[in-house]
Parts: structure tokens; C-alpha cells; sequence
């Protein structure tokens, strides 16, 4: 017991379940920083996400650095001249 005590001293919050629903926390009398997302289920203002898989992220987009904006916009209205409308 005094280890856990000594874990909640040193800054760490730690979350006391019953039969896996938390029911009570030990941690330091002052909050150190900004509460993490476990502070946050603790004190039941979240729920933590059940998966833990995570989409590919997507692959970066290859931009040219020289076009104007007004070819960009006639490329996507499918102008293929070049020229802007007006």
C-alpha cells in the first residue's frame, strides 16, 4: 500500500474499479498539468474507445508550388484553357 501511495505522491493518478467500474482515485492533492484522457474516464467525462486499430493515415498530397489559384480553380471546374471565368 504504501508503494501506491508513494506512485500517487510522485504525480501519477491511479483508478481504484469494482468489478471493472472505477469507484474511487488516488493521486496528488494538486493536479499536475492538464488532465490525460485516463483522468478523464476516471472522473466518467469520457469513455475510452473500445478499438484499437487506427485507419492508415492518408498518403500527402503532391502539390505544385508555381500554379496560380485561378488555373487551380478552372482545373477543377474542368476548364481545360486555363482561363478563369468571370
Amino acid at each position: 500500500m504504501a508503494a501506491v501511495v508513494r506512485r500517487a505522491g510522485s504525480g501519477e493518478r491511479l483508478v481504484i474499479t469494482v468489478d471493472g467500474q472505477p469507484v474511487a482515485q488516488l493521486g496528488p492533492i494538486e493536479p499536475t498539468g492538464s488532465p490525460t484522457l485516463h483522468d478523464l474516464a476516471a472522473a466518467g467525462l469520457i469513455r475510452l474507445p473500445g478499438r484499437t486499430d487506427r485507419a492508415d493515415p492518408p498518403a500527402p498530397a503532391s502539390l505544385p508550388i508555381d500554379s496560380r489559384p485561378g488555373r487551380v480553380v478552372a482545373e477543377l471546374r474542368g476548364d481545360t484553357t486555363g482561363r478563369t471565368r468571370r
